[in-house]
């Protein structure tokens, strides 16, 4: 049996400025950890896709399916503020693209299957740590209802990659409606390609936003998908912790999940990244720095306009518009999260005072919004006391909704892929143990469920649990 994927690859016949063409290396015994069932009928695959024995084989590049394609993709981008004139697919390899049963065309993609023309000095090689946590973090968001790339598959390639240590060698297939990001449109804009920075808008429109006119249109739609995705990333407590803008996707997808965290304790200034020293891309400063990535796209669109003031002006009023579009949808969702369906002009200090509260009697986040629905809510704070006091003026506003209950049970999950439990499962894997893997995805799945035989992975760290810093794991 082969495994047939009916790639239509269009980003393969764009002109080789845009990508290499790159085979992925072979491993040495590739073993297959997890396959996506769900996510391989969403895409076409055979419903018995799933048995087929070469699967490792496939999914760790040992074997190129049909129509495939392989290329790494070129792009630049600004890394914690400061740009680097070429980046591009160092340890991923493009396979193709396919044509969905919803009738969405997505990539599919190798990470960690080997050197490419972009490595830049690495090994393109992944350790099974970082393919873990992307395979379940990204599972989890899409089940949160975020946008965001998938996990196809997760494979051990029997091969060690050395980083502080060896370490287990593993490859992630990972599927996105594309793999298009800010810093595809820079790499261009900075090398004044302007033919390809043209070709590159009109592919990015055809495939993405066909609705949207000219750069100009494409600027507005990317600026909505982002304004929409950091909202949602809010409400969840997540932090992405690497928010350069070769890891910001037009697609309005979350992608690149290297350093992630979600938030136990709540606080505006809570940080992750091991490498993100300043605060950059602290939880409270993600919307400004999705505004601040889509000011640097404006800038490499304009480059194809022959009109550069009027370009200026139409893209400084799309961007500038962008920080009252995220507080819309920021509050939508906060509203959401406290019960409440209708707008009254007294929400916002309602919901800002209660994250006040919050952060000043280190109230898990995830936890103290589920309590809301189950009236225990005032014991995740240290001062039981400063719940009551904003417990009154909630109560009041919420005898004015319909139906509150309903409304906060579908805004807050009851379980999210906390980090202590996913450095566990990592640390299980490395020794060959899977079923912590295995469980945190199926717990996942069904993230606003309350599953008492889940109860321990709602449990926040205790403090010789707590994990402070997370890792890129490049």
């Amino acid at each position: 049996m082969s495994l047939h994927i009916p790639f239509d690859n269009t980003y393969a016949r764009l002109p080789g400025a845009f990508h290499a063409a790159q085979a992925p290396q072979p491993v040495a015994a590739p073993r297959l950890i997890a396959f996506n069932a769900d996510l391989a009928r969403i895409l076409g695959l055979p419903e018995d896709a799933g048995k087929d024995p070469e699967l490792a084989e496939i999914f760790a590049g040992n074997r190129l399916p049909e129509g495939a394609q392989p290329l790494a993709q070129l792009y630049s981008g600004h890394q914690f503020g400061q740009y680097n004139p070429q980046l591009g697919d160092g340890r991923a390899v493009l396979l193709g693209e396919v044509v969905g049963t919803d009738g969405l065309r997505r990539d599919i993609q190798l990470k960690g299957s080997g050197r490419t023309p972009f490595s830049r000095g690495g090994d393109g090689r992944a350790w099974l740590g970082p393919v873990l946590r992307e395979y379940v973090v990204s599972e989890a968001m899409a089940a949160l209802g975020i946008p965001t790339t998938r996990a196809l598959a997760a494979v051990e390639t029997g091969e060690p990659v050395y980083r502080e240590r060896a370490l287990p060698g593993a490859v992630l297939t990972r599927v996105a409606s594309s793999h298009l990001r800010v810093g595809t449109f820079q790499v261009f804009a900075a090398r004044g390609q302007t033919a390809e920075l043209k070709r590159l808008t009109h592919y990015a429109i055809d495939r993405q936003y066909p609705q949207a006119e000219g750069p100009m249109g494409l600027l507005a739609a990317v600026r909505d998908a982002q304004a929409r995705l950091v909202a949602q990333w809010m409400a969840v407590g997540f932090i992405h912790g690497v928010m350069n803008t070769d890891n910001c996707a037009i697609s309005g997808e979350t992608i690149d999940y290297g350093p992630c965290a979600f938030m136990d304790v709540y606080h505006p200034e809570t940080v992750f990244s091991s490498i993100d020293r300043m605060g950059r891309y602290a939880y409270s400063n993600q919307p400004e720095i999705a505004v601040w990535n889509l000011a640097q796209l404006a800038t490499a669109l304009i480059q194809q306009i022959e009109d550069k003031q009027a370009a200026v002006e139409e893209a400084t009023e799309i961007v500038h518009a962008m920080p009252e579009l995220m507080q819309q949808h920021w509050l939508r969702r906060f509203r959401a999260k406290i019960g409440l369906t209708t707008e009254e002009d007294d929400d916002l200090a309602l919901i800002s005072d209660l994250l006040t509260r919050m952060a000043q009697n280190q109230a898990d986040f995830t936890n103290t919004f589920r309590a809301l629905l189950t009236g225990r809510a005032r014991d995740q704070f240290t001062d039981p006391a400063a719940f009551d006091a904003w417990e009154v003026e909630w109560q009041a506003r919420l005898a004015r909704e319909p139906d509150p209950r309903e409304v906060m049970a579908a805004a807050n999950p009851a379980v999210i892929p906390r980090n202590h439990r996913i450095e566990q499962m990592i640390a299980a894997a490395v020794e060959g143990d899977h079923a912590p893997f295995h469980r945190l995805n199926a717990v996942l799945a069904r993230p606003f469920e309350d599953d008492t035989e889940a109860a321990d992975l709602r449990r926040p760290p205790a403090p010789d649990e707590v994990v402070p810093a997370t890792f890129c794991g490049t």
